[in-house]
């Protein structure tokens, strides 16, 4: 009876330590996730300008068109999620880019880490529910529009586009929502893929899973 007992008990106990084992951040996790936040921060950076005219110009046409170009800076919370594959990687990869963004010099300013955490959090979410086992091209799309999600609910309740015009928001919603599964899914998807390509993620599941599809 006694052999019977920890015959049965040691699979349940192997369970309970792998799970948080998944979840447990290697130096290498911080250490990646710090790197790609830095990168990013940087395309954030460029983007800040094409970005911005792009913006301007779309809602010169239509009021609320110009969220077709927010996707760019949403892109930290997919790659940041798709890369480490633990709780807060998506949130702390845009937060990072969007302190890079901030400190190197933007017309937003502070505003800009704000919307770091608002939009990583919209990603992180998307992961949250599908509890960090699946990070497919769908999953990764939700996830970018998670994080336009987010972006969206920050400047409405904080930055003042609550005063504006029901069309205005609602335009901007679906725009932003459309970029944000496009410019950082899509894209972040791809970009994990070439990065896992050159061998740089062999010690993440992302770049283990790109060896045994080729």
């Amino acid at each position: 009876r006694r052999t019977m007992h920890t015959s049965t008990s040691a699979p349940a106990s192997r369970t309970s330590v792998a799970a948080p084992d998944r979840f447990r951040w290697r130096v290498v996790d911080i250490v990646v996730a710090a790197v790609l936040g830095v990168a990013l921060g940087l395309v954030f950076w460029g983007w800040n300008t094409v970005g911005l005219a792009w913006f301007t110009v779309m809602d010169g046409f239509t009021p609320g068109l110009g969220g077709f170009a927010v996707g760019i800076w949403l892109l930290g919370g997919v790659v940041g999620g798709l890369v480490i594959r633990k709780p807060g990687a998506a949130l702390m990869v845009e937060l990072v880019a969007a302190v890079v963004s901030a400190l190197i010099g933007n017309v937003w300013g502070i505003g800009t880490i704000f919307s770091g955490i608002a939009q990583g959090l919209g990603a992180e979410l998307i992961f949250l529910a599908f509890l960090y086992v699946r990070f497919t091209l769908p999953v990764a799309m939700l996830a970018g529009a998670g994080a336009a999600a987010g972006a969206w609910l920050l400047e409405f309740f904080v930055f003042g586009n609550i005063v504006k015009t029901v069309e205005f928001n609602l335009i901007y919603l679906g725009t932003i929502l459309v970029s944000g599964a496009l410019l950082a899914g899509l894209v972040g998807w791809l970009l994990t893929r070439a990065l896992a390509a050159t061998g740089a993620l062999n010690r993440f599941a992302a770049g283990r899973e790109a060896r045994r599809d080729v």
